[in-house]
């Protein structure tokens, strides 16, 4: 579905995706909503020793050009004026190029385009990449947040539901996504036991997945933990998480291989943010702070 042992959509989404009658504010407007409003950075210093590890080719351009696809939320995505690119990773990037003291340039690109322009096109990708041990044979990465998939239920779901027997139940999954894949696998499973298959509810949207649920016509919404997260926050406390994380990967910042220079800024500042509390007031801002990480690495041992 995206970028974890998921795959990203092979079509980019929008605001739209969550924009369904059971959450308020939706539409395009002119402005942005509140709550998408970029992070103010306007605070966050220059720190000259950091800025200081930069190559020079960035420093002197004054921009860092990142490379993104704009349609995954809540980690970037088109707000509802339809025109910005917002997001959880969007505020990152721009703190992180307030502590170096250059502007964040985003290039919106398709997603499997990035990996290999970076270095070229851009400095560096930030498009909720998972780490793997393949990616890495091909580029770098400073780690930032940790993602994986949950189950989702109706907060007053009279059923008791156990997310380790979900043959019978009605699962809703967003379609062209791994998570439909996978829970069709899972329905196969049941029924080569004998149970009852699952139920697989596939829609177009997040958002009318999550109306499935709402409206009782799914039991379950299955999808990857900021997005589910984002859509419980979406819907004034009618969602809640069941169950544990499962298949969590760690999210990286993707730079060119060998590039020791802009790896270690990007370690460097991502920490910075991490140690002063603007890290976690943007994960909570986004209503994703499960995910988070207490430390920036270069190039993770434990990916996971």
């Amino acid at each position: 579905m995206k970028r974890n042992s998921f795959r990203r959509f092979s079509a980019a989404l929008t605001a739209a995706m969550f924009c369904v009658p059971v959450f308020s504010g939706c539409g395009t407007s002119e402005s942005l909503s509140s709550e998408e409003v970029p992070y103010d950075v306007s605070s966050i210093a220059k720190d000259e020793s950091i800025a200081s590890v930069l190559p020079k080719s960035i420093a002197e351009s004054g921009k860092l050009k990142i490379g993104l696809e704009p349609g995954f939320a809540p980690a970037e995505f088109i707000g509802s004026d339809g025109k910005t690119i917002v997001g959880y990773e969007v505020d990152f990037a721009n703190a992180i190029a307030a502590i170096l003291g250059v502007e964040a340039v985003f290039v919106p690109s398709s997603f499997d385009s990035i990996i290999p322009a970076i270095g070229t096109k851009f400095d560096i990708g930030f498009s909720g990449f998972t780490v793997t041990e393949e990616r890495m044979e091909s580029v770098d990465f400073v780690s930032y947040y940790r993602s994986g998939s949950i189950f989702v239920s109706k907060r007053d779901s009279s059923k008791n539901i156990d997310t380790d027997s979900l043959c019978g139940l009605k699962i809703g999954v967003q379609t062209g996504t791994t998570h439909e894949e996978l829970v069709n696998d899972l329905s196969d499973e049941c029924q080569a036991s004998g149970q009852k298959k699952i139920d697989v509810i596939s829609l177009k949207s997040m958002g009318e997945v999550s109306t499935a649920v709402v409206t009782g016509k799914a039991d379950l919404l299955y999808s990857d933990l900021p997005v589910a997260l984002y859509a419980v926050s979406k819907t004034s406390g009618q969602l809640q998480q069941v169950g544990q994380t499962s298949d969590t990967a760690k999210n990286a910042i993707a730079i060119k291989k060998g590039d020791s220079q802009t790896a270690q800024a990007m370690q460097k500042a991502m920490q910075k943010l991490m140690d002063d509390g603007t890290y976690g007031r943007i994960l909570k801002k986004w209503s994703v702070n499960e995910g988070a990480l207490s430390e920036a690495e270069i190039n993770p041992e434990d990916i996971t």
